[in-house]
């Protein structure tokens, strides 16, 4: 039997609320997506209600599970803050409402001994390789480690992990992660459809962030590395702010439009206390397979000088390479090699140790 969105909607509109309302009329259901026989959708609510909303998600994903023709179903569950009483009286506060927020103790993840963000001021500079291949080197060093792919837009980490099978959960409260080159792995890009654009808004990015790191049965690692999205918004504000990170790894290429982006993230992390373990320099030359040449094609140095600028440790330069990029691409990433490359990531998990 095959499923629609229509039939999937009409069979949560029986999900009642206590105003009479059902929830897709009430405007909650968001992100919906039926891929074949998988179903997955977002059930935005708002924050005050967002703790005692849990059952109602619970109820819907079982509605759902038990149509004829679903063999799997998703349903995730995020908040948004209502509008504050006194909205369209005061100006914003254009210094990210620092002032006015009370300080919070950031949370910490049972049995994960440090957090680790690998994060970058714009996209293409190959943070999730680096990201990746430092996951799977510290593993080969003796260090437990967990792999998160926030970057919910673009989810890279499967490919280049070479996993593909959706996570299951066992109780349908907590997810239990997949294992791959000795590393525990989970990315938002496992649950949903491949190639299915993730058109969320900021509540339900932080809501999705917030599932993948405290409903995940991470077990007991040393270290949880975190592959951010480039920029500067909403997950990495809610993970600096939320959770107690050990530090953040910067990665840039060394051309002056690539590093004007890096200080700005770097600037993020320290206005939100979050220590910065080091700049990392991809692409730091072409190495030429054919006449074994280095051919600096994006500048020299460039994210060396600024470290040394800036005062801060600088992890290493890694080449524009045809193995690396291949590698990733069969998802079995670089550091599993006897390459030299894969000795300059063993080194960085040391140093970032």
């Amino acid at each position: 039997m095959t499923v629609t969105r229509e039939a999937v909607l009409a069979e949560l509109r029986r999900i009642a609320l206590p105003d009479g309302r059902n929830i897709v009329d009430s405007d909650m259901v968001k992100a919906l997506n039926v891929a074949g026989r998988s179903v997955s959708f977002v059930l935005e609510v708002p924050s005050d209600i967002g703790p005692r909303m849990e059952p109602v998600r619970a109820a819907a994903e079982k509605l759902v599970g038990e149509m004829p023709g679903v063999a799997s179903v998703s349903a995730v569950m995020t908040s948004h803050a209502a509008p504050p009483s006194g909205a369209g009286k005061a100006p914003p506060d254009l210094h990210g409402g620092r002032r006015a927020q009370a300080k919070t103790e950031p949370e910490r993840l049972p049995g994960v001994g440090k957090i680790i963000a690998v994060a970058s001021g714009k996209g293409g500079v190959g943070k999730s390789t680096v990201a990746t291949n430092l996951a799977v080197a510290m593993s080969r060093s003796g260090y437990r480690v967990g792999l998160l792919d926030a970057d919910i837009h673009g989810p890279s980490i499967p490919l280049m992990m070479g996993v593909s099978a959706r996570p299951t959960s066992p109780d349908g409260k907590t997810i239990v992660p997949l294992r791959s080159h000795g590393v525990t792995v989970m990315s938002i890009g496992l649950l949903l459809p491949k190639e299915e654009a993730v058109i969320w808004r900021g509540p339900m990015l932080m809501g999705a962030l917030q599932q993948m790191l405290q409903q995940v049965r991470w077990g007991r690692l040393d270290v949880l590395i975190v592959d951010l999205p480039p920029g500067t918004g909403d997950v990495q504000l809610s993970l600096c702010q939320k959770f107690a990170l050990a530090g953040a790894i910067v990665v840039c290429t060394p051309q002056d439009v690539a590093l004007i982006d890096a200080r700005r993230a770097i600037a993020m992390f320290r206005k939100l206390d979050t220590p910065i373990l080091g700049i990392v320099e991809n692409m730091s030359y072409f190495h030429c397979p054919n006449c074994d040449g280095r051919y600096h094609v994006f500048g020299r140095d460039g994210a060396r000088a600024e470290a040394r600028k800036l005062d801060l440790p600088f992890l290493g330069a890694l080449p524009l390479d045809l193995e690396i990029r291949a590698a990733g691409d069969k998802g079995r990433p670089i550091a599993l090699t006897d390459h030299e490359v894969s000795r300059s990531f063993a080194l960085m998990g040391e140093l970032i140790a």
